[in-house]
């Protein structure tokens, strides 16, 4: 079975065979640090780690590169706003990031550079460039020109002239082409600055990668990864001053994620419907939210709504709920294991959906990461586990019943941690997810065992009227009660 990756530069996908066999350079485009992170920056982080895992399963050694931009205008300008310096803005956001990234479980990369500790591979690229002939100085800034790289446009598949009417360029009555991109910035007064042969100053965005991708990862990268944002002008930048400065090809397979929409709209501050991170893991579970991210494809846009959140929350805690059930009631014991066929004979559909599940799940994330479709066929195991589990009521399983369970629930939970979910234990996930879920009920805590208590009273003075108030006030709230002889639980449902 082979990877496919679907290419942006050549617009399809395209068997995936790394520069040297078994070893994978990976590069992803990380955050400029002066705000909070926000559901688009979940989405690409979600995508590019289950990538990088899916990648390591395959036996690959990877070498991922996430890089951080910690001096950029508007870094300065947040400096400027709350009268600190560059470096205090830039270090509380790279902490929040980690904040954010470490909650939603993402594995850390192999390497993640600042822009700052590699200003001399930055300038050194930009001389390069001089000196060919592809880079002037204009006032006190340094231009890349784009008509010396016959190439440009070949990622975004624009030609100079749909690119001069649609992009946002620099105006600069300085530069010989309005699509010519700044290299070195000089530094005005009271902003940061590094010295220079073309004056003090700072770099410009785009030079920042190509000078750490290929510091850390050679000349030429395997996978090169981002929002579909950055396509042009980030990416389409990187391409043309990396090969006109070294003279070989950049990147291999570039590959970007698409958009999240709010209800249907771009997310956008001034609509009132932008979401940071932390907003949103407040009320819902990392798993959900991740769960939610990879229930469609990376590159398709995805539409953040109150129902595809809960939905997701119902399909994990379906999941968690199957593992829960098989860890309490078919727990391994002494017995003798049986053979495959006795165990295949007490639900052949079942026992052909567990010992199919990774090669369909290893098909499904080898064309081009298909992560929608390896979900798909997770949940057609789940629900033909659950159908199995339902048979037993809530007896414990022997045997060879048992044996099945397992064998469903270790596929599951394989395929599952691959993505990046299931990683918890059950019942731990569970019992963070009903509190989660509270949350958005407006009942907190204190006051839903408050109730409890009011109603556990009524009904041992035999006040069923006021006990049925109680409870149907809740489930008006969407917390439902259920009495047990040891007392009574509480679940939220939607």
């Amino acid at each position: 079975m082979t990877l496919q990756i679907y290419n942006t530069l050549t617009g399809k996908k395209e068997e995936f065979v790394p520069l040297e066999p078994g070893r994978i350079r990976m590069y992803v485009c990380g955050i400029t640090a002066y705000d909070l992170c926000h559901i688009g920056h979940a989405r690409s982080g979600i995508v590019f780690d289950v990538i990088y895992r899916f990648l390591l399963s395959l036996g690959y050694q990877v070498t991922y590169v996430r890089n951080f931009t910690d001096i950029d205008d508007k870094i300065i300008r947040r400096a400027a706003e709350e009268g600190t310096d560059y470096r205090t803005i830039a270090n509380r956001y790279i902490r929040t990031f980690y904040e954010d990234m470490d909650g939603l479980g993402l594995l850390r990369p192999s390497t993640e550079p600042l822009a700052t500790e590699h200003i001399p591979e930055m300038i050194e690229i930009v001389r390069k460039l001089v000196e060919k002939g592809a880079a002037y100085k204009a006032g006190t800034d340094v231009y890349f020109r784009v008509d010396r790289f016959s190439g440009y446009g070949k990622l975004s598949g624009r030609d100079t002239e749909d690119m001069m009417a649609g992009a946002r360029v620099e105006i600069d009555e300085n530069k010989i082409n309005p699509l010519d991109f700044v290299l070195w910035k000089g530094s005005k007064p009271g902003e940061p600055a590094w010295e220079s042969p073309w004056g003090p100053g700072r770099p410009g965005w785009h030079i920042e990668c190509s000078a750490m991708a290929t510091r850390y990862l050679g000349l030429t990268v395997d996978l090169h990864g981002g929002g579909k944002d950055l396509v042009f002008p980030h990416h389409e930048n990187e391409i043309a001053q990396s090969e006109t400065a070294f003279e070989a090809p950049f990147v291999r397979y570039w590959v970007h994620n698409g958009f999240v929409n709010v209800n249907n709209e771009k997310m956008s501050k001034s609509l009132g419907n932008f979401f940071t991170i932390r907003d949103v893991l407040r009320y819902v579970h990392p798993e959900s939210l991740r769960l939610f991210v990879l229930s469609k494809h990376y590159r398709s846009p995805v539409d953040f709504s109150d129902e595809a959140l809960r939905e997701a929350e119902r399909g994990i805690d379906r999941l968690y709920g199957a593992i829960e059930f098989v860890q309490q009631k078919a727990a391994k014991s002494e017995d003798a294991e049986y053979s495959g066929e006795v165990v295949r004979m007490l639900d052949p559909e079942l026992y052909e959906k567990a010992e199919s599940l990774p090669a369909l799940f290893a098909g499904a994330m080898s064309n081009d990461f298909n992560t929608a479709q390896a979900i798909g066929y997770i949940f057609v195991l789940q629900r033909n586990l659950q159908r199995f589990l339902d048979k037993f009521g809530n007896r414990n399983l022997k045997g060879p019943a048992a044996q099945l369970a397992r064998k469903a629930a270790d596929s599951l939970l394989k395929q599952c941690n691959t993505l990046g979910l299931l990683m918890l234990e059950p019942g731990i996930f569970l019992d963070q997810q009903r509190r989660l879920k509270l949350k958005t009920t407006g009942v907190s805590e204190k006051e839903l065992n408050e109730l409890i208590a009011l109603r556990h009273k009524a009904r041992q003075e035999k006040n069923f009227t006021e006990a049925d108030r109680i409870r149907l006030e809740l489930e008006a709230k969407h917390v439902h009660l259920e009495d047990f002889s040891g007392g009574t639980k509480w679940r939220v449902s939607f």
